[in-house]
C-alpha cells in the first residue's frame, strides 16, 4: 500500500489512462479526487472506486480555469485530508494537416494541453507550498513530445512545451520539496483510440511502428505513474518517462 495516508488528483480523471491511474491509486490506499469537465462521470468513477472499499469523491473541473482549479485543489484537500500528489492528465487533441488547421482549434489545443496543465501544477503547488509540505506533480507528455507526427502540428507542439515546463517546475519548486515529472505515453488503447483498430490495415499499421509490434494498455501508463509519485522515484525530477513499446527508439530498416 504505497499511497496509504496519500490524496491524489486526477485531472481528465474518467478516460482511458485517467480511469486506470485513479483505480490503481485507491487500490494503492490513496484517497482520490476525481476530476473532470463532465461531473457526472466524475461522480460514477468515484462510486466505483468506493463500492471497492475505496476512497474517492467527484469534482467538476475545467483546468483551463485558474479560479476553479485553485477551489478543486483545497476543497478537495478538505474532503479527502489531504492533496499529497497531482496526476495532470487532461488533454485534447486535432487531427488535421497544418496547413488546414483553424487558428480557433490550434488555440484551443494549447490552452488546454499546455495551459491546463501549468494551471493545474501551479494551483497544486501554491496549496502544498501554503501548507510547507511536500507533494509530487506528474504531467502527461507524449512520445510527440519528443518527435513529430503528421496531422497533429498543434498536438506535439503542446506536448514538447509539457516536457519543456516539467522540467522547469522541476528547477522552481524542488526548493519546496516537490518534485515534478511527466510520462510520455506511445500508443495506448482507449475508447478515444478504439476506432484505429475497426482496421485490421490501420491496426497492424499501429502496432508495427512500436518495436514491440503491439500497443500499450491504460494499466501500463498508470503503473508508470505510481512509480513517479511513489518513494521508489525520490531521486527523480525533471524527467519525462517515455513508456513506448520502443516506438521513439529508432526506426527498423
Amino acid at each position: 500500500m504505497r499511497f496509504e495516508n496519500k490524496g491524489v488528483l486526477v485531472t481528465g480523471a474518467t478516460g482511458g489512462i485517467g480511469r486506470e491511474t485513479c483505480l490503481q491509486f485507491a487500490a494503492e490506499g490513496a484517497a482520490v479526487a476525481v476530476t473532470d469537465l463532465d461531473l457526472a462521470l466524475a461522480e460514477r468513477l468515484a462510486h466505483e472506486i468506493q463500492e471497492k472499499g475505496g476512497k474517492a469523491v467527484g469534482y467538476e473541473l475545467d483546468v483551463t480555469n485558474q479560479e476553479q482549479t485553485d477551489a478543486v485543489v483545497d476543497q478537495s484537500a478538505t474532503d479527502l485530508g489531504s492533496i499529497d500528489i497531482i496526476f495532470c492528465n487532461a488533454g485534447i487533441r486535432e487531427i488535421q494537416p497544418a496547413h488546414q488547421l483553424p487558428l480557433d482549434e490550434w488555440r484551443n489545443v494549447i490552452e488546454v494541453n499546455v495551459t491546463g496543465v501549468f494551471v493545474s501544477a501551479q494551483s497544486f503547488a501554491k496549496h502544498c507550498i501554503s501548507k510547507s509540505k511536500p507533494g509530487v506533480i506528474i504531467n502527461t507528455a507524449s512520445t510527440l513530445g519528443v518527435m513529430g507526427s503528421t496531422s497533429r502540428c498543434a498536438y506535439s507542439t503542446s506536448k514538447h512545451a509539457v516536457v519543456g515546463m516539467t522540467k522547469s517546475l522541476a528547477m522552481d519548486l524542488a526548493p519546496h520539496n516537490i518534485r515534478v515529472n511527466a510520462v510520455g505515453p506511445g500508443v495506448i488503447r482507449t475508447p478515444l483510440t478504439e476506432p484505429y483498430f475497426q482496421d485490421a490495415e490501420m491496426a497492424k499499421k499501429i502496432n508495427d511502428i512500436h518495436a514491440m509490434k503491439r500497443t500499450g494498455v491504460p494499466s501500463e501508463i498508470a503503473s508508470a505513474v505510481l512509480f513517479l509519485a511513489s518513494d521508489d522515484a525520490s531521486f527523480c525530477t525533471g524527467h519525462n518517462l517515455v513508456v513506448d513499446g520502443g516506438w521513439t527508439a529508432g526506426k527498423s530498416f
